[in-house]
C-alpha cells in the first residue's frame, strides 16, 4: 500500500501523468501520440523508476511492473537477438542436444506436426507415428537405453507401439511388457499392438488354427503382463486353415476380452475380402485395419487395393518398413544401409517372413536364413544400380528441403492420407529423435516436390486394365 500511496502522490504532483489504461478510450491519433510521449516519460524517470523497482518487487506492486515492462521487455529482445547468433549456436553444444519433455503438452516442437487418425473405420484413434519393437527391443540396446527411447516416444506424443511373438524370440514382448509395468501410464493413452503366426521359432508350433490363436495370445499377454492388447494381427494368411474357423477364433478373443480390434499383417486384397465375406455370413466382428510394407520402391498395394478397401469394408492401413529395410538411410557404414549389414542379418537370423517354410532357402536369390529377402537382394543388379541413382537424387532433394534422407522418406509416406499410421524404428535414441522430427518435413511435400519425386522415382502404380470375358465372346 506504501508503494501505491507514492505512486498516487507523484500523479498529483504532475510528476506522472494520466495512467495508460484510461488513454485507450481515446482516438487512435491521439493515442499513438501520447503512447510516445509516454516512453519518453518512462526515459526521463528510469532514475527514480530503478530506485522504486526492489521495493516493488519486495512488495510485489503490480503497477511499477506494469511501468517497467516495456523497457524489461526490450533489454530481453537484446539478449535474444545476441543469443540466436548462429556461430554462438554451432559452437554452444547445449543447442544441438535432444530435448527431453517432461510430459506429452510440453513437447510443442514435436507435437505442432503429430495428429491422430481413426484406424480404419473405426473408433480407434491413433497417432501418425507409431514405434515398432522389432528394431528398439533387442539384444543390440540396453534396458536403460530402451526405456529411454520408449520415455520419449510417449513424451511425444506416440501412443502405438507395435510388437510380435517372434521378435527377438518373443524378448520384445516382456521387455515392453517390462517397461510398462514401470509406467503410471494410463491405459488408455497407449494402444499395444501384436502379431501372430508364426510362434516362438518352433516350425511344427505355428498358423492360425483356433488352438493356435488363443494359445499364442495367452502366452503373448503373459510376457506383456497386460490384460488385453488393443490389437492383434494375424501376421500372414494361413492356406492351411479355413477362413471361417479364423473369424470365429478372432471374435472370440476379442469376446472373452483379451483383445479390443483384429487386423491382418501382409495379407492381400483378395484374402481381406474373403475374411470380410466369412464375418458378415457368421455374424463375426470383421477386421479394422491391414499392416503392409510402403515405401518409395513399394507402392503397389498400400496406392491401388488399400484406398478400395477403406471405403468398401472399412479397413485401415498402417505401414511398416518405410525406409526400405534400411535401404533409405543416412546412417550407413561404408556406405551400407545398417538394416542389410551382416549384424543385422544375424541378429534377425530366427525371422521368417517368405511363404515357404525355413528349409526351403533360395541361394540364387541370396536370401537369408529368415526368409525374408532385403530390397538390396530382391532387385537385379541393373535395377539395383539404378535404385542407387534414384537415392543419391533423393538425397539432393533431401538436402534442398533441409533434411535427411531418411526424413524424406518417413514424411513421403505420412504425408499418404490413406495411411493411418506409419511404423517407425528407432535403434537409437537420436534415430528416434530424427524419425520423429520427419512430421516437420510433411509441410514442405507440396505439389511441386511431390512432382519432382513422382518424376524421379517413375514407378507409380497402374491399376491393370478390367477385361471382360464377354467381349471377348
Amino acid at each position: 500500500h506504501e508503494d501505491e500511496e507514492k505512486f498516487v502522490t507523484d500523479f498529483k504532483k504532475g510528476r506522472i501523468n494520466e495512467p495508460m489504461f484510461s488513454r485507450a478510450q481515446s482516438s487512435p491519433a491521439s493515442f499513438m501520440a501520447e503512447t510516445s510521449s509516454i516512453h519518453s516519460e518512462l526515459s526521463d524517470h528510469s532514475d527514480e523508476t530503478e530506485k522504486l523497482l526492489p521495493k516493488s518487487r519486495s512488495k510485489g506492486s503490480l503497477l511499477m511492473q506494469l511501468c517497467r515492462a516495456p523497457i524489461a521487455s526490450l533489454e530481453c529482445m537484446e539478449d535474444l537477438q545476441h543469443a540466436s547468433n548462429n556461430e554462438q549456436m554451432a559452437c554452444n553444444k547445449d543447442f544441438l542436444q535432444i530435448p527431453r519433455p517432461v510430459s506429452r503438452q510440453s513437447n510443442q516442437l514435436i507435437n505442432s506436426g503429430l495428429k491422430y487418425r481413426n484406424l480404419g473405420k473405426s473408433g480407434l484413434r491413433a497417432s501418425n507415428l507409431g514405434l515398432g519393437t522389432w528394431t528398439t527391443f533387442g539384444a543390440q540396446l540396453t534396458e536403460e537405453q530402451m526405456e529411454d527411447i520408449l520415455n520419449f516416444a510417449y513424451d511425444s506424443g506416440i501412443n502405438v507401439f507395435d510388437t510380435s511373438e517372434i521378435y527377438s524370440g518373443g524378448k520384445a514382448e516382456a521387455m515392453l511388457g517390462k517397461l510398462l509395468k514401470k509406467k503410471d501410464w494410463q491405459r488408455s493413452s497407449y494402444i499395444i499392438t501384436t502379431k501372430i503366426y508364426w510362434g516362438k521359432g518352433e516350425t511344427d508350433a505355428r498358423g492360425l488354427s483356433r488352438k493356435y490363436i488363443v494359445e499364442s495370445l495367452k502366452k503373448s499377454l503373459e510376457r506383456l503382463q497386460l490384460d488385453y492388447v488393443d490389437i492383434v494381427f494375424l501376421h500372414r494368411v494361413d492356406n492351411m486353415c479355413p477362413m471361417e474357423e479364423i473369424v470365429r477364433a478372432m471374435t472370440h478373443c476379442i469376446n472373452k476380452g483379451w483383445a479390443m480390434y483384429w487386423g491382418t499383417s501382409r495379407w492381400s486384397s483378395v484374402e481381406i475380402m474373403e475374411s470380410y465375406t466369412n464375418c458378415r455370413q457368421f455374424n463375426c466382428i470383421t477386421p479394422i485395419c491391414e499392416q503392409s510394407e510402403y515405401h518409395m520402391f513399394c507402392r503397389d498395394k498400400v496406392e491401388l487395393y488399400v484406398p478400395e478397401l477403406y471405403n468398401k469394408i472399412g479397413v485401415g492401413c498402417m505401414a511398416w518398413s518405410p525406409l526400405a529395410m534400411g535401404l533409405i538411410t543416412s546412417k550407413t557404414d561404408d556406405e551400407v544401409p545398417i538394416f542389410t549389414r551382416p549384424s543385422f542379418r544375424k541378429k534377425y537370423s530366427n525371422l521368417t517372413w517368405n511363404e515357404d517354410d525355413r528349409d526351403c532357402v533360395n541361394k540364387e536369390t541370396k536370401e537369408n536364413k529368415e526368409g525374408y529377402t532385403l530390397l538390396g537382394d530382391r532387385l537385379p543388379t541393373d535395377e539395383s544400380h539404378r535404385q542407387r541413382i534414384k537415392l543419391r537424387e533423393i538425397s539432393m532433394i533431401a538436402e534442398r528441403l533441409g533434411c535427411t534422407p531418411t526424413q524424406l522418406s518417413i514424411a513421403w509416406g505420412v504425408k499418404n492420407e490413406h495411411v493411418q499410421c506409419q511404423l517407425v524404428g528407432a535403434p537409437s535414441m537420436e534415430q528416434l529423435y530424427e524419425n520423429i522430427q520427419s512430421l516437420q518435413v510433411v509441410p514442405k511435400l507440396n505439389s511441386h516436390v511431390m512432382n519432382e519425386l513422382e518424376r524421379l522415382l517413375d514407378n507409380k502404380p497402374i491399376r491393370p486394365p478390367i477385361i471382360s470375358t464377354l467381349q471377348q465372346r
